[in-house]
């Protein structure tokens, strides 16, 4: 089938504020794709609706991160790790020079990630990573800094860039952990791995934290207005060899705009394209696409909804009405819009012979509730 699965984290605003954001802005090709569209749904054991449902509030993912996991077949190695198990496939993904030699070939991995941890009145709270801005030079220093302490716990520290390190860490593999943007803006104490050797990880970081305290980079950032880099997160274990289940047949065969560590969810397509617009898309020769727009995940979490609506008008004319006219042409027998906000997540599915029900008049009812 010629389908188009279109995921957009962050694109269903809290009901609380539904009808403020949604005033005044003008969206009407998504509001009749929402409007002519099914909603599907899997379910779970229970008989409940497992995509539309609502996460638990102190899930180790965000729902768009579940619902990508499962889509390329690592449930089983999430739910033992907490976190989507990327570690191996984003190194692999990301090819560091000096790391080419130490593609992980087998052990357990996890990535580790340079945050800043900010003091509020009795706990401490993850800072949205996007809004670190390290350079690769600080990131370079830090990172060196940072592997004496993995070294002397027995491990090596690989680097992979500016945001993203990686170190093998077998004796870790018991950890449950979570992604940053499932724990920013909370108090870590519930975030933090936890497992039989939650004590030794935590103790590396303690010396790490210790190290950057009085480190140059945080000086220097210091005296440029910039929040210290004060501490490192740990997720995206993952065993290898890995034992993903990719024999399903509607996995995408090719993938497009996975930025940042989504990528390595890509390394799982036959083929995927950054920085791709929308008639890219359509114009693909393969039959099963999907595309993730991650440009509201920022604004949602800090809760700058001025910019999240600027963003949001922008998917429409970019996104939207180029997909709505592509399945009214017959360019797309299927487009699909997988839409979430931090605890739930919906899917929606419109054919072309859908869009036939003139007499359901466009509306943005399904998102605003």
């Amino acid at each position: 089938m010629n389908e188009i699965e279109i995921v957009v984290p962050f694109s269903l605003p809290p009901v609380e504020l539904a009808a403020d954001l949604l005033r005044d802005l003008e969206l009407p090709a998504l509001a009749t794709l929402l409007s002519r569209s099914k909603e599907l749904s899997s379910e779970n054991e229970a008989g409940k609706s497992k995509d539309a449902e609502e996460t638990d509030s102190y899930a180790r993912s965000l729902p768009h991160e579940q619902w990508l996991s499962r889509r390329f077949g690592m449930d089983a190695a999430m739910a033992a790790g907490g976190s989507p198990p990327v570690a191996a496939l984003l190194l692999k993904s990301l090819k560091p020079l000096e790391a080419v030699t130490a593609l992980p070939q087998a052990g357990h991995w996890f990535i580790v990630q340079p945050v800043h941890l900010h003091i509020a009145r009795d706990h401490l709270v993850l800072t949205d990573t996007r809004q670190l801005a390290l350079s690769e030079a600080d990131s370079r220093a830090l990172f060196e800094s940072a592997a004496r302490s993995f070294t002397d716990a027995g491990m090596t520290l690989h680097y992979g860039g500016a945001d993203y390190w990686f170190v093998r860490a077998d004796q870790h593999r018991d950890l449950r952990t979570a992604t940053p943007d499932a724990t920013c803006g909370h108090n870590i104490d519930i975030w933090m791995p936890q497992g039989d050797s939650a004590r030794a990880w935590r103790k590396v970081q303690n010396e790490i934290q210790m190290d950057w305290h009085t480190h140059s980079v945080n000086e220097t950032r210091a005296s440029a207005g910039l929040v210290p880099v004060n501490s490192a997160w740990l997720w995206g274990g993952c065993s290898l060899p890995a034992a993903f289940d990719t024999t399903d047949t509607a996995r995408p065969v090719a993938a497009f705009n996975f930025n940042g560590w989504l990528q390595a969810f890509a390394a799982l397509a036959s083929s995927s394209l950054l920085n791709a617009d929308a008639t890219t898309v359509i114009a693909h020769a393969s039959t099963n696409r999907l595309v993730c727009l991650d440009a509201l995940i920022g604004p949602a979490l800090a809760g700058d909804w001025a910019e999240w609506r600027l963003r949001l008008q922008a998917i429409e004319t970019l996104w939207f009405a180029p997909m709505l006219t592509a399945l009214t042409n017959g360019q797309a027998r299927r487009i699909s819009l997988v839409l979430t906000k931090s605890d739930s997540l919906r899917h929606w599915s419109a054919s072309r012979a859908s869009l036939r029900k003139f007499w359901i008049r466009p509306t943005l009812a399904r998102i605003s509730s």
